[in-house]
């Protein structure tokens, strides 16, 4: 139904509307309200705030249609359509209402055939306006569920520094900088008996809300089989063969998992497609770890992942990245690449976890140079201190 408020101070007028439109009134397409002065129709706006279209005479007692007009742009309601009503002879007049952000005018004597079209056309506007509004609280909607889905995406994620709590000899430090609202990369550490430390980083094809709610899937599964063995490739395994037997539009999981012994600086670890690690040490020499022969999690079911084992001396630190790092673009669409990254590793050698990961933040930082973050970017260092 559209609500229509005609003000003018011709009685005669109330008649010649409702008659002219009495078809539309039967029907519930159109509702009139009357009032014969600006004053007037202020107040019937007050009682009926979901008027859609207002016809104003501009010459009335008490307020003008000019002072009307300005009261009701002072709303700042764009569904709401003002049509002034005037004598043809009055035309500066209406020029000022249009000027003053009247949709359109009609003159008197009323053709209202013609004002049946004005009013169609206003009705088409004030619907566009609408739909528009809605879709737009919509879109706060869906942002205000993402920036919270955020929040407990990040909130699930350990917090660097409790992994001193129960492993003083290790040193680890990891951030995740997602690309959107809401990330599909991991990482996660825990502890699994007195002197075995279980940790993590792991990226989920796609991106957006699919790629996060497979993340924490993810997650949760690999921190439940993780908790109870110090198998490593048992507990790739186990998660895998549920994400494979559920796995929804082909999605999948790279992962680099790793069970430090923290006496003995023993790493047994499982890298399932994952981005190759490097071995920073405490001279700053850089080793990159062999590239995975394991298939990512998600694609074959009962796969039979294989382990390796690592020895980190006291100074060596393990670096993991997702491949946001070596693939950050510059506004020329250069990568980062591993060549940049080892570079930089090369000259943190004795550094702590901390600052080997705040450097590498930085570097890719800079090196986008303000261009579009395409990729979730995710560092995880642990080093045996």
């Amino acid at each position: 139904m559209v609500k229509i408020l005609s003000v003018d101070d011709e009685l005669d007028l109330e008649l010649l509307l409702t008659q002219y439109f009495r078809r539309k009134i039967r029907k519930g397409e159109y509702e009139f309200y009357f009032a014969h002065n600006g004053i007037e129709a202020l107040q019937t706006m007050l009682e009926h705030p979901d008027i859609d279209i207002v016809l104003s005479d501009i010459n009335m007692p008490e307020m003008d249609g000019l002072t009307l007009l300005k009261k009701i742009n002072d709303r700042h309601n764009p569904a709401l359509k003002v049509i002034m009503v005037s004598a043809y002879g009055e035309m500066n007049n209406i020029r000022t209402a249009m000027n003053n952000g009247a949709f359109d005018f009609a003159t008197k004597p009323i053709d209202l055939d013609d004002l049946q079209l004005t009013i169609d056309k206003a009705v088409a506007e004030i619907e566009f306006i609408k739909q528009t509004q809605r879709e737009h609280g919509q879109l706060v909607d869906i942002k205000s569920d993402l920036a919270l889905a955020a929040e407990i995406q990040m909130a699930i994620l350990p917090k660097s520094d409790s992994a001193k709590q129960f492993a003083p000899a290790i040193d680890l430090h990891a951030t995740m900088k997602p690309a959107k609202d809401v990330g599909g990369d991991f990482y996660d550490y825990f502890r699994i008996d007195d002197t075995h430390l279980g940790f993590c980083i792991a990226d989920v094809s796609g991106k957006g809300v699919p790629a996060a709610i497979f993340m924490a899937v993810s997650h949760t599964l690999l921190r439940m089989a993780g908790k109870k063995s110090l198998d490593a490739a048992s507990v790739i395994a186990e998660s895998n063969t549920i994400l494979a037997s559920e796995s929804f539009n082909s999605m999948f999981v790279t992962l680099f998992y790793g069970i430090i012994d923290t006496v003995s600086g023993e790493v047994q670890y499982v890298n399932a497609g994952h981005n190759p690690p490097y071995v920073l040490k405490a001279d700053g020499t850089v080793t990159a770890m062999p590239v995975s022969k394991n298939v990512c999690l998600g694609v074959i079911e009962d796969y039979p992942y294989k382990s390796d084992i690592l020895k980190l001396d006291k100074g060596d630190c393990l670096v993991t990245f997702t491949d946001g790092v070596t693939e950050a673009c510059s506004p020329s669409e250069e990568l980062y690449g591993e060549q940049r990254l080892e570079a930089l590793l090369q000259t943190l050698g004795g550094s702590d976890t901390k600052t080997i990961v705040e450097s590498i933040n930085n570097a890719v930082h800079q090196h986008a140079d303000g261009a579009e973050q395409s990729d979730d970017i995710t560092i995880l260092c642990v080093k045996r201190a």
